[in-house]
């Protein structure tokens, strides 16, 4: 069964997203990006410039398959169109489709209150479905 984790209390979606990816990457993960076609955009644009040291080498879900396969970080608007299947990045508002075949789905949730009420149907709509919820409270490990 898929393991879910709400980060909370991200301070920006994208910035938080953009070091997850790289620690991520770093790693050896593979992972699947999803969200609105706008927030995949400035995700894509994010990733090249927000640190002037690092690239997070990724690629849209519409790449070529030998570009997908090298790969560690696919934005794909639907889930089911990436080759990855270990990890699912949530960036969008909604319960992404087809994320029970990730081993891992992470939910990042900002300050925004609109953010956290979209947030709250979702772990709503996991918890009903009998999934492991793991709460991750950014505020309190950056205090540390």
């Amino acid at each position: 069964m898929t393991g879910i984790e709400f980060h909370f209390n991200a301070p920006s979606r994208l910035d938080y997203a953009c070091r997850l990816l790289r620690k991520a990457a770093l790693r050896g993960a593979r992972v699947a990006v999803t969200g609105a076609p706008a927030t995949l955009q400035e995700l894509d644009t994010a990733l090249w410039t927000f640190s002037a040291t690092d690239f997070v080498p990724h690629c849209s879900a519409s790449a070529p398959a030998e570009v997908l396969a090298l790969t560690p970080v696919v934005l794909c608007e639907q889930p089911t169109r990436s080759p990855h299947h270990a990890v699912l990045l949530n960036l969008g508002e909604g319960v992404p489709e087809g994320f029970e075949r990730f081993e891992r789905l992470i939910e990042v949730v900002t300050l925004d209150e609109d953010d956290r009420l979209r947030a709250r149907e979702r772990w709503k709509h996991y918890k009903a479905r009998g999934y492991a919820l793991e709460r991750k409270d950014l505020e309190l490990k950056e205090g540390r």
